[in-house]
């Protein structure tokens, strides 16, 4: 895969965080500015209170798929957590399959994800959201979706992301002489 149809790849989920992104932060100011200002006014004013209660609701759907999908892209990016311990010690090789065997899992951990994600959202087809009536398929669909891209993102890193050797690694004439390169 190129790096020009990969960055195509990873376009829509940026801009789809970002759009998510936007709303999560617009519903929580607007949230605020009903809770603590709206509130008073209406009190003050002695009139019927506004309903704000749909304000959880986006928010929670939006910061649930922003999660999720920002996960794939974190994946992808391989901006994930990493702790080397004791593999920075170890001969580079070594140091690769280890590499290749934590993309699979993430890959199989995608995998793992989407079903669950899939299953909630089966589950809770029948059920809506109260505020806003939603479907709740569409908040438990977002764990099937970022499931997906994990599992796709950590199968394309296994295949193209070239294997970097972390600073301190032990890679010196003796180990490739041992023929441990």
């Amino acid at each position: 895969m190129t790096d020009r149809f990969r960055a195509l790849i990873l376009m829509l989920p940026r801009v789809l965080v970002t759009a998510l992104l936007v709303i999560a932060i617009g519903d929580m100011l607007v949230g605020v500015f009903l809770r603590y200002v709206m509130v008073q006014i209406t009190d003050w004013l002695d009139v019927d209170p506004i309903n704000f209660f749909w304000v959880e609701e986006v928010g929670e759907l939006s910061l649930a798929w922003l999660t999720m999908i920002g996960a794939g892209i974190g994946i992808a990016d391989r901006a994930h957590f990493t702790l080397r311990l004791v593999t920075h010690r170890l001969p580079v090789r070594w140091q690769r399959a280890i590499n290749l065997f934590n993309h699979l899992v993430i890959a199989a951990f995608g995998i793992v994800v989407t079903a669950c994600g899939v299953q909630l959202a089966r589950l809770n087809a029948s059920l809506f959201s109260p505020a806003l009536q939603i479907n709740l398929a569409w908040l438990y669909a977002s764990a099937a979706v970022g499931g997906v891209m994990i599992f796709l993102y950590g199968l394309g890193t296994f295949f193209t992301a070239p294997f970097e050797a972390p600073h301190g690694s032990i890679d010196t004439a003796e180990t490739r002489a041992a023929g441990d390169d």
